[in-house]
């Protein structure tokens, strides 16, 4: 099932327990048992909202019991209370009935595991719900925002677009952090009211009209310009300064892009587990399309298999993976290290967009010659003579391959600064791109380099290399460049708080560069070719 075509309203995502069907209390209860005493209001943080290996570690700390015998006892005395006294909500069933004629796609949204979700789906009606996503499906659960924003990816629907109903706060802070709007209906806990959250008795009475107009309302909000983050976070639909937007898919609106640029460092070999964490940050990003370099021949592949997307490998170093169908692929095992290889993408009936990854060589570094060699903006120029004949060599493949009417989206690793954000030297590899006609989304975003420097490179490395202990240059080197689209965000994007290198391996973020990310607003129907 697909987001819903005409409403600001994509989609609806259900939380399980408390809020579908009434087994908080048959969850207390377990617990209950296997603590061997009654629990109180102060257990609360530690019991409703949380995963079963979350409250059996806790347990552990309080008993002295192994956490994971405790746990499988939480599993196995919830799953038979499950069995026999399951209850959906009050309103529960009517609503998803409402939606369903409505065509309002549903997701189930759950800390428990897939084995206790599924009793409950069977009780309901597993044909109710497009996508549900347990507990066994993300790295992290509740109250990470991983869980909504895996079940939004699945439906190809944009989180504020969607509204999440929760009954805990552990479950509201999850949605929220991924960008939805709320609805809370507390079972065992109070929640608060708070700007784009609604708080409801009970579920009965809640109509489509009316989730409708809580994303309505906040897309609408999103219409006066806002600072966006150049760090950390998952991925929002607020636009950056100076851009405004008649934000949410209305009945007329174009469909959106989300576009992100990865260099993945070697393939990522230097972070331990960097596959599943590369999984994790596309998903956390909420990309839709994602240029890759640096690639070590199997990640492409790799990482599009474990998305379940379409992809593009192109040599060893360069790659296109895409929720979206891939029609034509530009660049194959001959593209070099360094070089350009793309894709066209039908991102919907009669829309299509060209999106190609680039990687320009990485010496002499612009950077490291000003700040360590001193050298002058001539000098400077003139050393970008590789770079420049591998951009103008990308630009010609672009060209070639393009069509009227569709647009086109450049991402890569450029190993270069740009000349929107140091006006001393003409930096010429950008100026080139831009003199093709593409433009450079984060500076379309945020104008001001001096509010928004954006820098890439690099998140790991503060210090120099060569053991100097002279701090190393930060510089924005990778790019989202594009021509025909309309920018309503763009970002920089790490996860978690890198450590330093050489101390690197445990990192969250599996790269040396930080990703960018930029959403784009498709133009009319009328403006784009029909193929």
């Amino acid at each position: 099932m697909t987001p819903h075509p005409r409403l600001p309203l994509q989609a609806v995502l259900f939380d399980m327990d408390g809020t579908l069907v009434d087994t908080e209390r048959l969850w207390w209860e377990a617990v209950e048992h296997v603590a061997g005493r009654p629990l109180t209001d102060v257990d609360r943080p530690e019991v409703l909202g949380r995963p079963v290996e979350h409250t059996a570690a806790w347990l552990a700390d309080t008993t002295g019991r192994p956490a994971p015998d405790l746990s499988a006892a939480l599993h196995r005395e919830f799953a038979e209370r499950v069995r026999t006294g399951i209850v959906p909500r009050p309103g529960a069933l009517d609503l998803l009935d409402a939606l369903a004629r409505d065509g309002v796609p549903t997701a189930l949204v759950t800390a428990s595991p897939r084995a206790v979700a599924g009793t409950v789906l069977d009780a309901l009606g597993a044909d109710r719900f497009a996508v549900a996503v347990t507990a066994d499906d993300t790295a992290v659960s509740k109250p990470a925002p991983d869980p909504y924003l895996a079940a939004c990816h699945a439906l190809g629907a944009e989180p504020a677009a969607c509204v999440a109903i929760e009954d805990t706060e552990t479950g509201v802070s999850s949605a929220e952090a991924a960008g939805c709007a709320v609805l809370a209906v507390p079972s065992l806990a109070p929640i608060a009211a708070a700007p784009g959250r609604i708080v409801r008795a009970s579920l009965v009475g809640v109509t489509t009209r009316e989730l409708n107009a809580m994303v309505a309302r906040e897309s609408s909000a999103v219409n006066a310009p806002a600072p966006w983050p150049t760090a950390v976070g998952p991925a929002s639909a607020a636009p950056g300064p100076g851009v405004t937007a008649k934000e949410g898919p209305g009945p007329t609106a174009a469909p959106r892009l989300r576009v992100m640029t990865w260099n993945l460092w070697l393939g990522g070999a230097q972070v331990n587990g960097h596959r599943a964490k590369q999984v994790r940050a596309v998903l956390d990003s909420g990309a839709d399309v994602v240029g890759l370099q640096e690639t070590a021949g199997t990640a492409t592949r790799e990482l599009a298999g474990a998305l379940g997307w379409h992809h593009h490998t192109a040599g060893e170093n360069l790659g296109v993976i895409s929720r979206h169908p891939i029609t034509v692929r530009h660049g194959g095992p001959d593209v070099g290290f360094y070089g350009s290889a793309g894709v066209r993408i039908r991102v919907g009936p009669g829309r299509e967009v060209d999106v190609w990854t680039a990687h320009l060589h990485y010496t002499p570094y612009g950077p490291y010659e000003s700040a360590f060699d001193g050298l002058g903006a001539a000098e400077l120029v003139v050393h970008e003579e590789v770079r420049l004949a591998q951009m103008r060599d990308a630009l010609r493949r672009i060209a070639d391959a393009g069509d009227d009417g569709v647009p086109v989206v450049l991402v890569g690793d450029f190993n270069c600064p740009s000349h929107l954000d140091r006006p001393d030297v003409d930096w010429p590899v950008t100026r080139a791109a831009e003199e093709a006609g593409l433009r450079d989304s984060f500076r379309e975003a945020h104008p001001d380099p001096r509010l928004a420097p954006g820098h890439t490179w690099s998140p790991v490395h503060v210090l120099h290399e060569d053991g100097s202990g002279r701090p190393e240059p930060q510089d924005r080197i990778d790019y989202v460049l594009h021509r025909g689209l309309r920018v309503v965000a763009s970002r920089t994007y790490v996860a978690g708080t890198p450590r330093a290198w050489p101390d690197v391996t445990d990192n969250d973020w599996p790269s040396d560069h930080a990703a960018v990310v930029t959403t784009f607003v498709l133009p009319d129907l009328g403006r784009t070719a029909r193929r």
